[in-house]
């Protein structure tokens, strides 16, 4: 039975790296438009950073622990590749947010890591260290699912998913999954705990993602207005009292420049030969239809 439960075990614990690899590649995405805007807008550094502390917590714990080899590789990468992702975010944020994220590294990577090691390797001896470390990782794994947290407070005030990257939440919960049952087989509950909230919180990033993706599709549409109704003039004839076909926005500045032209005296126009003529003439004139604006 033992046997059984360590293959199924190293069967999560592989389909667990390979779905937590996907997961720390899901951001390319986010940071292939940073780089072509050249800026990023409204994304936030803390989730990687709290997934770099994260990793390198999980490493230290691995090293502390036997037959942790799958949790070495995964979280090895993830302090490779979430140093890259801070290092490109401090490259294109602002002046204000680039000093908010090294803050957060020196309180956290740097401040906060030394202290964990230096804490445990001094005040805790054998098995109770690595139990020290498994509590310390576990509340902070929780911290790592609880990060996105402030993008899903941003996307219910703005009603809009345009920073919750629905990949992300996916392969977020996916991971959530197959860690559960690792933890669970391997009987390690610092590793099976902390995906369970994994699991709820990617599940309601989803639904939040589905209910305001439809809404603001719906906003967009009702917003567009026909281009067949927009920059035409209606011309009413007061003499017969009818609606003469519509002119557009161009050919009322037309009709306006000719005026001008003929106001300013650069095109000439003949003068009455006769009275007569004339009076019919302004007869016509005060006959023509008025331009009117078409309101909106």
């Amino acid at each position: 039975m033992a046997a059984i439960s360590g293959h199924w075990a190293f069967a999560f614990g592989v389909l667990g790296n390979i779905v937590s690899f996907i997961v720390f590649l899901s951001p390319l995405p986010t940071f292939y438009k940073i780089y072509k805007k050249k800026s990023t807008e409204g994304y936030q550094s803390i989730p990687y950073v709290v997934a770099l502390f994260s990793s390198m917590l999980w490493v230290y714990y691995a090293f502390l622990k036997t037959n942790t080899t799958l949790i070495i590789t995964i979280n090895s990468f993830g302090c490779f590749i979430e140093t890259i992702y801070v290092g490109f975010y401090l490259f294109y944020a602002p002046k204000k947010a680039r000093i908010q994220t090294v803050k957060m590294l020196v309180l956290s990577v740097v401040g906060g890591f030394g202290v964990i090691v230096l804490v445990t390797q001094f005040l805790f001896k054998g098995a109770a260290r690595g139990q020290a470390v498994g509590w310390i990782c576990l509340v902070f794994s929780l911290c790592v699912f609880v990060a996105p947290l402030g993008i899903v407070r941003q996307v219910i005030k703005t009603k809009s998913v345009e920073y919750m990257p629905l990949l992300l939440s996916v392969f977020l919960t996916l991971s959530a999954v197959m860690w559960f049952f690792y933890g669970l087989l391997v009987k390690d509950i610092n590793i099976a705990i902390p995906n369970v909230l994994g699991f709820v919180l990617g599940i309601l990033q989803i639904v939040l993602y589905v209910i305001y993706n439809k809404k603001e599709k719906a906003i967009l549409k009702e917003e567009k207005v026909p281009e067949k109704i927009q920059n035409h003039v209606i011309i009413v004839d007061d003499y017969n009292n009818q609606k003469l076909p519509e002119l557009t926005e161009e050919q009322i500045i037309d009709i306006v420049k000719l005026g001008s032209l003929i106001s300013s005296g650069k095109i000439h126009v003949a003068s009455c030969l006769h009275n007569s003529k004339c009076g019919v003439e302004a007869a016509k004139v005060e006959n023509m239809p008025k331009l009117q604006t078409a309101e909106a």
